[in-house]
């Protein structure tokens, strides 16, 4: 057992020890959820903290330890927890009616403030990322007549367009063309030898759940390029990255893709996806013309979601909060490499904007493949100690800063950061 191991399993072991309520519950759920877990990402290994309540940009678990919540839903929580604008819009969605089974004037409104701010023709509501992305592929597949896709190696489009480590085996059975993230030359070539077969290009332009890796912009200035040419339909796939920038990332790249799809913090914390985009793409849902296509779900104008949505969107998440909130992540990433680069330690962290992942790696990561050079032990002992400390990061070093997280909470960070690597340093030296 090496030195790194022991390390390990003393964090281990000190988390289980404080946590009794907390292992109690996960037993009990054992008994009713496959492993206790209903949602993959939020388990960790010996069994997740469960939360009992939330306010600000702090969460409390069962057994009473307070958190600095830095994981901000996996980016659907921006607007921190219990904001009192969001409080509002959820009574007055309450006093509206929940479920109303008709059009209304609420999911117009959401829908003007969602195409001006994002930049589509037209858009359709749905209730996840998953479900934009899935209704965005066959939007293009009727339209082109074409029935290949080609997502990116190390691309996560939801729970049915998975494809971190290839393609996953609950993926939804589309004929699938993988390419290769930031890698201009294979993958036009791809393009090339697919190109009469294939409907659509999918990817996000910064990689989330693939360690926020960002796309250069001469990677995506060929994809444009080459799908336009040969009639292709371009999806950027915005769930998280539409956070980077006022007008989503493809703004700041200045390039805009044929559809984009959209979910997490757009519905004000409530559940949200959103597909759109060039309307000759969109116009085949409209159902008052003849051979239109059905896009059906019971929730997908609910009133919640259309409330609560716009609100947050014209009220506090502002194109000047927007701004804000993405300086404060570049400084934050910035003074973390610049840390570590002062102890010589092998950890950086990677992103942009409000985006970030840490990584215990030396050295250019540029793909997704580049990520897999990073110890999980040491990620794992990053997570344990960091909680310890009272700050709650994604096992896998993911962050997602909310807008309640100021200066004092990211220097906060900062300072259980260095202590950390003066604890550990020979231990990220050795397995570097």
């Amino acid at each position: 057992m090496t030195a790194l191991d022991i390390a390990v399993d003393e964090a281990i072991a000190n988390f289980v020890a404080k946590r009794p309520k907390t292992q109690a519950l996960h037993e009990r759920a054992k008994a009713v959820m496959p492993g206790g877990n209903t949602r993959t990402v939020l388990f960790s290994a010996p069994f997740p903290i469960r939360a009992e309540r939330a306010d600000g940009a702090t969460i409390w678990d069962v057994d009473g330890h307070s958190y600095l919540d830095l994981v901000g839903e996996y980016s659907a929580g921006i607007y921190g927890h219990s904001h009192p604008r969001i409080h509002k819009a959820v009574a007055d969605a309450l006093a509206q009616g929940l479920n109303l089974g008709a059009h209304h004037s609420r999911e117009v409104i959401f829908a003007e403030a969602v195409t001006e701010r994002f930049h589509l023709d037209l858009v359709r509501f749905t209730n996840s990322g998953t479900e934009a992305n899935m209704m965005a592929l066959a939007a293009a597949r009727c339209f082109t007549g074409r029935k290949k896709i080609m997502p990116m190696e190390g691309g996560y489009h939801g729970g049915t367009l998975y494809f971190t480590h290839g393609a996953s085996p609950v993926n939804a059975p589309f004929d699938c063309v993988l390419a290769h993230f930031n890698d201009i030359e294979k993958t036009r070539a791809l393009i090339v030898q697919h190109a009469d077969e294939l409907a659509a290009v999918i990817l996000e332009p910064m990689l989330g759940g693939g360690g926020c890796l960002p796309a250069t912009l001469e990677f995506l200035t060929m994809l444009r390029e080459e799908t336009a040419r040969r009639g292709i339909v371009l999806i950027f796939d915005e769930v998280m990255s539409s956070r980077l920038h006022p007008n989503g990332l493809s703004a700041r790249y200045g390039i805009q893709p044929d559809l984009k799809t959209l979910g997490k913090y757009i519905g004000g914390g409530m559940s949200f996806g959103a597909f759109g985009g060039k309307r000759a793409v969109m116009e085949q849902f409209n159902p008052s013309q003849p051979n239109a296509l059905p896009h059906a779900g019971t929730f997908n104008n609910n009133t919640l979601t259309m409330t609560a949505g716009h609100a947050g969107l014209t009220e506090i998440f502002t194109p000047d909060a927007c701004v804000a909130l993405n300086e404060r992540g570049e400084k934050l990433r910035h003074d973390i490499n610049d840390l570590c680069m002062g102890y010589q330690a092998a950890m950086q962290a990677t992103g942009m904007g409000s985006m970030l992942t840490l990584h215990p790696i030396a050295g250019s990561i540029v793909k997704p493949e580049d990520t897999e050079m990073g110890d999980k032990r040491l990620k794992r002992l990053l997570y344990l100690d960091l909680l310890d400390r009272g700050i709650y990061i994604a096992e896998r070093g993911f962050m997602a800063l909310s807008l309640m997280v100021k200066q004092p909470e990211t220097q906060r960070l900062l300072d259980a950061l260095e202590s950390f690597i003066k604890r550990y340093r020979h231990l990220m030296v050795a397995s570097a």
